[in-house]
C-alpha cells in the first residue's frame, strides 16, 4: 500500500522550473517516517523549500549541487526532500500533525527561497539556512550538521574557523552608515533601523558594497533608514536599542547572527521584522528594505508574496525586472 501511495504522490507532485537532482528522495512526506528511516541509515533529513522562478534556487541547483564534493556529502549524510512553498501536497510534520506544503512553509515562517531545514534524529531542527549560500560556505554548513555538532557549538562559533581561512578583505565604509559609536535607541518619530553585520574575510560583503550599494533603487530605500554597520567579531561598544551599552560581537551573538553579511531590519520602534542572511542581490535588498519601511509586512506576512507583487508592479510600469541582477 505504501508503494502505491508513493507512486500516486509522484504523479501528483508539482513540476519545478528548477528541477531537483535525481538523488533527491521521493517521499509520501510523512516526516516522522522519513526521519526514522534516515536515522536507520545514519543520515538526517534535509527539507528544501523552493519555488518556480527563484534565481537563488536555480543557483543552488546549478552551482552547489553540481559540485562533486557537495553531492558526495549530500548522498552520504542526508535524505533530501523537496517542498514547494506554494504547493498543496499533504505533509505530516514531525509532531504528527497533517498540513500542506504551503501551510508548513507559513508555519515555519519561510520568507526566502531556498530555505533548507535540517532535521535531527528526533525530528527537531538541527540547522536552518535561510537563502542561498555559496558552495564553500554551504559545504561547511553540511559538515556542521553531518557532524552532529549543534549540541556542542553554535553555528556562528563553528563558522569562525571557516571565516578565518578566507582571503582577507577590508570592510568598506559607506556614507549612509551611522558614525561610531552607533546609537540605536528608538524614539517617537524614529526611522526604521537597518543593522548590517560584516566580517573582514567576506567576499559576499565585498559584492554587496560593489553591486547592491551602487544601485539607485537600493540607495533610495536606504535613505529611509538609520543604517549601522557592525563587525561580527568586534569588541567595540555601542548603545543598543534598549539604551544599554553592548559590543558589536555580543549583539550579533544575541541575535544569533552566524553569517556575513547579514542585514537585520527593524521597524521604527526597534522590533525586528526581517533579516537577509545569505547571498542577496540588488532586487531582493531593495525589496526587503521597502517591505519594512513601507509597513507592508503588517498586511502581508509572506515576504515572497510581497516580492512577486512588487515585481509585477514594476513590470506594469514598463521596468525590466531581473531578480538576480
Amino acid at each position: 500500500m505504501r508503494a502505491f501511495l508513493l507512486v500516486l504522490a509522484l504523479l501528483c507532485a508539482p513540476a519545478y522550473a528548477e528541477d531537483v537532482p535525481s538523488w533527491f528522495s521521493e517521499s509520501l512526506l510523512h516526516l516522522p517516517d522519513d526521519v526514522a528511516d534516515a536515522a536507520k541509515q545514519h543520515k538526517r533529513v534535509m527539507l528544501y523549500f523552493g519555488q518556480d522562478g527563484c534565481p537563488y534556487c536555480k543557483r543552488l541547483m546549478e552551482v552547489n549541487f553540481r559540485q562533486p564534493q557537495t553531492v558526495e556529502r549530500m548522498k552520504r549524510h542526508f535524505v533530501a526532500l523537496a517542498l514547494n512553498i506554494y504547493g498543496d501536497r499533504e505533509v505530516t510534520w514531525t509532531d504528527g500533525r497533517p498540513t500542506t506544503e504551503k501551510q508548513l512553509a507559513a508555519r515555519l515562517r519561510v520568507q526566502f527561497t531556498p530555505t533548507l531545514v535540517f532535521l535531527d534524529e528526533k525530528g527537531e531542527v538541527a540547522l536552518r539556512l535561510n537563502g542561498y549560500y555559496a558552495p564553500a560556505r554551504f559545504d561547511a554548513a553540511l559538515d556542521y550538521v553531518a557532524g552532529r555538532l549543534e549540541k556542542r557549538v553554535a553555528f556562528g562559533e563553528f563558522m569562525k574557523d571557516f571565516d578565518s581561512r578566507q582571503p582577507k578583505t577590508e570592510m568598506r565604509h559607506e556614507p549612509f552608515f551611522l558614525p561610531p559609536p552607533a546609537d540605536l535607541r528608538r524614539f517617537p518619530g524614529s526611522r526604521p533601523l537597518a543593522v548590517l553585520f560584516e566580517g573582514p574575510n567576506c567576499a559576499e560583503c565585498e559584492e554587496l558594497h560593489r553591486v547592491s550599494f551602487r544601485r539607485d533603487a537600493v540607495l533610495a530605500e536606504l535613505a529611509r533608514y538609520d543604517v549601522a554597520r557592525f563587525s561580527l567579531r568586534s569588541g567595540e561598544f555601542f548603545t543598543g536599542i534598549d539604551g544599554r551599552k553592548a559590543t558589536q560581537a555580543g549583539f550579533a551573538a544575541a541575535l544569533k547572527v552566524a553569517h556575513a553579511p547579514t542585514l537585520v531590519l527593524f521597524d521604527p520602534g526597534g522590533r525586528e521584522v526581517l533579516r537577509l542572511e545569505a547571498h542577496f542581490r540588488p532586487f531582493h535588498v531593495a525589496s526587503a528594505l521597502e517591505y519594512v519601511s513601507s509597513g507592508a509586512w503588517r498586511r502581508e506576512p509572506q515576504f515572497q508574496r510581497f516580492l512577486q507583487a512588487r515585481a509585477e508592479r514594476l513590470r506594469q510600469r514598463g521596468a525590466e525586472v531581473d531578480l538576480w541582477n
